[in-house]
Parts: C-alpha cells; sequence; structure tokens
C-alpha cells in the first residue's frame, strides 16, 4: 500500500481511471450525437464555441489529476510530466478555472438577455479571458515561486489560496443563477443551470475536501490513496454535471438538444406555441385585393407563402424569411416578455448578426440600433427593418414575381378580383403578366438559360 500510494498503481487508482474514461465518453457522446440524430444545426454563435471549450476544459481538469495525484505507475520523469504542466496550468486554468468561467459566462448572457432584457455589453470572447485572467495570474505566481513539492504537493499555507479562489468563482455563479429564478424558462434552461449547480456544488465541496486531505496528509498512505480515488471521481461527475446545464443551449434561443419534447420543431415559432405558426391558414380563404401595396398582401399567408417560395428560388429568400419572423413575433402579446425575448434574439441570431448564413441586407444604422437596444420585448424592435426590406423587395423581386409560375398557381388557388388584377398588373408594370417570363428578355438576360429551365421569373 506504501508503494503505491507514492508511486501509483493501487487497484483503486485503474478504478478512478476506468469511471473517468466512462464519463469523458458519455461527454462526448451527449455533445455529439444530438448533432447526428437530431440534426441539430451548428451555430456561428459563442454558445455553441463555449460548448467546445467546456468540453476542453473537461478533458484538461481529468488528465490532469490523473497525471498530478500519481494515479498511473511511470517510471521515467519526462519533462511533459512536470507538476507544474499539470498540478498547476492543466488543473488550474485551462481545466477547472477554464470550466467555471465558461459557466459564468454563459450565466452572465442569460441574465442580460432574459434579466435586463438587452444582448450583453461585452462579448464572450473578450469576458471570458477577463474572468480566466486571476487564475492565470495565480499559475504563473505559481510557477515562479516554485512552491510544490517533488510529489506535486501544495505547501499548507498556499491551499487556502487555492480553495479560496475554487470557492470565489461557484459563490459568483451561484449569485448570478439565484438572480434569474423568478424568469419563467421555455426550454428548461433554468431547471437544466439550478440541476447542475446543485450537482456540482457538491461534486465541489467533496473535492475541495479530498483535495486538502492529499496535501496535507502525505504521511498517511491510505489516506493519500482514498483521498485521491475521490479527487477524480468527483471531476468525473463534475465535468458531467457542468455539460448537463449547457446542453439545452439556453443562450442560442433553440430547442433543446436533448429533445425531450414530444414533437420536433421546425421552427421557433412553433417551439414557441405562438397560434397557427408555421401552417397555412384553415377554413375559407379571404379574398385578396392585388390592387393593395406589398406591405399588406404580405400580411396574408397564403400570399406570403407564395411570395417566399419565389424568393427563395431566386436565392434572396432572406428578407421574405425575416419578414415571416417579425409577422410571427408580433402575435405574441406585449406583456408576455419573456417569450418575445426569446423570438427577438432567435431572430437577431438567425438574421441580424454579421456573417451568418441568412442575414438581410439592412443599414448599418438599422443593425446598430438592433443590436443595441435597450428592450428586446420592444414591440418596434424590427420595425425599421422591415422598411428598409420591403422597399427593396419592391424593388428587386415583386415585378418578376408577377409574371413568374408561383403567381400563376397563387392565382389558381385563392379567389381574387382576376379580371381587375390581371388589368391592374398590365397598367403597373406595362405589359402583359401572362406572356413574359421576365422584364429582360432575349440576350440582354443574363439569366435567361435559368428562366427556361425552372419558370420562376427570377
Amino acid at each position: 500500500m506504501a508503494d503505491c500510494a507514492v508511486d501509483g498503481g493501487c487497484p483503486s487508482d485503474y478504478i478512478a481511471i476506468a469511471i473517468s474514461v466512462l464519463a469523458l465518453i458519455m461527454l462526448l457522446t451527449r455533445s455529439i450525437l444530438p448533432l447526428l440524430v437530431h440534426k441539430v444545426p451548428r451555430t456561428k454563435g459563442s454558445g455553441f464555441w463555449l460548448l467546445i471549450i467546456q468540453i476542453f476544459a473537461s478533458f484538461n481538469l481529468v488528465l490532469s489529476i490523473v497525471f498530478t495525484f500519481s494515479f498511473l505507475k511511470l517510471n521515467r520523469r519526462h519533462w511533459w510530466q512536470s507538476c507544474y504542466i499539470w498540478a498547476v496550468w492543466f488543473q488550474g486554468p485551462i481545466g477547472f478555472g477554464l470550466l467555471i468561467s465558461c459557466r459564468i459566462v454563459q450565466a452572465y448572457q442569460l441574465y442580460h438577455i432574459f434579466v435586463r432584457r438587452h444582448l450583453p455589453p461585452i462579448r464572450s470572447r473578450i469576458l471570458l479571458p477577463v474572468i480566466l485572467l486571476p487564475w492565470i495570474a495565480g499559475a504563473a505566481f505559481f510557477h515562479t515561486r516554485k512552491s510544490l513539492n517533488p510529489q506535486c504537493h501544495i505547501r499548507g499555507y498556499w491551499i487556502i489560496l487555492v480553495v479560496s479562489l475554487d470557492i470565489l468563482y461557484v459563490t459568483i455563479l451561484v449569485g448570478i443563477t439565484w438572480a434569474l429564478h423568478h424568469i419563467e424558462f421555455r426550454f428548461h434552461e433554468f431547471k437544466d443551470l439550478l440541476q447542475g449547480i446543485i450537482v456540482s456544488t457538491g461534486a465541489i465541496g467533496i473535492w475541495v475536501a479530498a483535495y486538502i486531505l492529499n496535501e496535507v496528509r502525505e504521511d498517511t498512505p491510505s489516506l493519500q490513496v482514498a483521498s485521491r480515488f475521490l479527487l477524480l471521481l468527483t471531476a468525473s461527475i463534475l465535468v458531467l454535471a457542468f455539460f448537463s446545464m449547457s446542453i439545452s443551449q439556453p443562450l442560442l434561443s433553440q430547442v433543446s438538444l436533448r429533445r425531450r419534447e414530444p414533437q420536433e420543431f421546425e421552427t421557433m415559432g412553433w417551439a414557441l406555441g405562438i397560434p397557427d405558426s408555421g401552417l397555412l391558414q384553415k377554413g375559407p380563404t379571404p379574398e385578396l385585393d392585388l390592387n393593395e401595396p406589398l406591405e399588406k398582401l404580405l400580411l396574408n399567408r397564403r400570399f406570403r407563402q407564395s411570395f417566399m417560395a419565389f424568393a427563395n428560388s431566386c436565392l434572396a429568400g432572406e428578407s421574405v424569411h425575416f419578414y415571416d419572423e417579425v409577422h410571427e413575433l408580433g402575435k405574441i402579446p406585449v406583456n408576455d416578455s419573456v417569450t418575445r425575448v426569446y423570438m427577438a434574439r432567435h431572430i437577431i441570431e438567425k438574421y441580424i448578426d454579421a456573417g451568418v448564413a441568412m442575414e438581410v441586407n439592412i443599414s448599418h444604422r438599422t443593425k446598430q440600433e438592433i443590436l443595441g437596444t435597450s428592450d428586446l420585448a420592444h414591440p418596434d424592435l424590427f420595425s425599421g427593418a422591415i422598411n428598409e426590406l420591403v422597399q427593396l423587395m419592391k424593388m428587386n423581386l415583386v415585378k418578376d414575381y408577377w409574371s413568374s409560375v408561383f403567381f400563376m398557381k397563387f392565382k389558381e388557388e385563392s379567389p381574387t378580383k382576376s379580371e381587375e388584377d390581371q388589368e391592374h398588373m398590365e397598367q403597373v408594370i406595362g405589359w402583359d403578366s401572362s406572356s413574359r417570363i421576365s422584364s429582360v428578355h432575349g440576350a440582354d438576360d443574363p439569366f435567361r438559360l435559368g428562366h427556361s429551365s425552372n419558370g420562376s421569373g427570377c
């Protein structure tokens, strides 16, 4: 017992390693399977990268404990086995420090979005290094002072500093979480956050107790073996608990990756339960006057669906999709601020953020007004963007839509004032919409081959 307590390789050590390997496999499975099975799209936002960083930090924490506390019997000493690499850096800044800092960033974002109702003033890529700075400074201090003994144990009077830093960050995370307790979340965010904190706080308590015993009682072999077994066991539980706090991706305003809901949702409107979201109007279709301006026509769901299909065929559908989702947002009562924040955040991430696949073409001033809003639940948040995009659609899409097969199909399926509409179309655009595919013809039409192949009229 005395030999393996110092050199490693005790039976309990290998049992703890097997448990940690199983925990890491479960961690990878829970992070990858939703993307493969449920085809959840990978986002470009900070939420995705924070999850990746947490997985990276989880591996670092587990590996650092294995090498720091001599779980494996390694006779040869190499530079990469240095106590300062594993016990100071991997276990601190890029292990537990990075793991809990990611959780604080996510809770901070959740607080600003749902409690303060505006986007976080500090971006994640800036906030995360700032929160991590005390860990980096502490690791640099221990490294320069050479405060570890040959068994990678910290001298007694420095243990208080290490434990105090751990407790401080856990307290900050609990405090931010408590500020969210009154919010009625829709996708289990607070429940996941609370469960994860309860489990992880208990694990951290046991972990700290085992860490102190392992550091101060080097003269008791049985206590050394038992305490390091508890260290690795609780660390394995901790990484799973921390990841479960993020598995629903609350900051991305998406449906839970665990798909606990019995129905899979194609749109955010469906997930939020907005009436008739994503469905064509049921019952008799009201008569539509095509003499109305585009702003009025788009309020009709059948027309909007037809116009959206046409815009998609022209690879310009993001403006109509944006209009459709903002229209869905307008159905949510103004006093239901939490649901409005969900939908507004979803629209911003999908259409407004720079570099997203469906980014809409609006002015820089309008975009900054949306991103800098003080109230994500404001009923006129997207009014300026809608006005700009409707004008763009009038200039770029409307004329070709009247001559497209999508409009012809729409007229066949909807009761409209056909003769009056036909005359109105001829007066507005100056030609017979039923006999022309495009207002540009012959060799002057750069898309002539595309028109003849699909008849979309782009």
